[in-house]
């Protein structure tokens, strides 16, 4: 069993790498690597996309990695393989992101990334530091995970998914701010798991044991 973390340049894996490792240890869930070679992405059995920054910015840095996008998309889109979008990696599932300039996302859930605009201007952007989680759909990465648990936030834009099916969980900032999204193999976070203790880290050992 493998799983690989696609190095594109766009954000700092190592605390992403650690975790991934720690818990697929502690589930036997076999090897973690971080890689930018399409051949590895090719035979992984779980894939999983992080990202820092700003949409456009991964988007073309993605890309730009020869091979990398072909190999992921027929992994995810044609074999099936579970798959994780994790921050930026999560937004550019999106059809579009509105950040600076419209970009188009890989479409693989339909829905655009626009700015947060919390109700009360009280309330900064980005939305930064720890949220409570409201799970709306169960689902197989969510296994133990409630809500009111706690994730680790840093964003100013977040995904408006076009169908309500789509949406697994969200947080209250002003409004509401997409947590989770997922349809068959493919789920994306907009916190960083890596990042947000013992929720984070059970949403890793879910992915690394989904079965979709």
């Amino acid at each position: 069993m493998l799983t690989a973390i696609i190095d594109y340049d766009s954000g700092n894996l190592h605390s992403a790498e650690k975790a991934f490792q720690r818990m697929a240890a502690e589930a036997g869930a076999g090897e973690v690597i971080v890689t930018s070679k399409p051949e590895d992405v090719a035979r992984a059995d779980r894939i999983v996309l992080p990202g820092d920054g700003a949409f456009p910015a991964c988007r073309r840095a993605l890309f730009a990695v020869d091979g990398v996008a072909q190999a992921m998309e027929e992994a995810v889109l044609e074999k099936g393989r579970p798959f994780m979008g994790i921050c930026i990696g999560m937004q550019m599932l999106a059809t579009a992101g509105h950040e600076y300039e419209k970009v188009p996302g890989l479409n693989w859930i339909g829905g655009d990334v626009v700015e947060i605009e919390p109700h009360d201007p009280a309330m900064k952007v980005p939305h930064m530091g720890w949220n409570d989680l409201v799970i709306d759909r169960p689902h197989a990465v969510l296994d133990g995970i409630e809500t009111g648990d706690h994730a680790y936030f840093v964003h100013s834009y977040h995904f408006r998914v076009a169908d309500p099916a789509h949406l697994l969980a969200h947080c209250d900032y002003g409004e509401a701010v997409t947590a989770i999204v997922g349809r068959d193999n493919i789920v994306g976070t907009q916190f960083h798991p890596e990042k947000s203790q013992s929720a984070g880290l059970r949403l890793i050992e879910n992915f690394l044991t989904w079965a979709p």
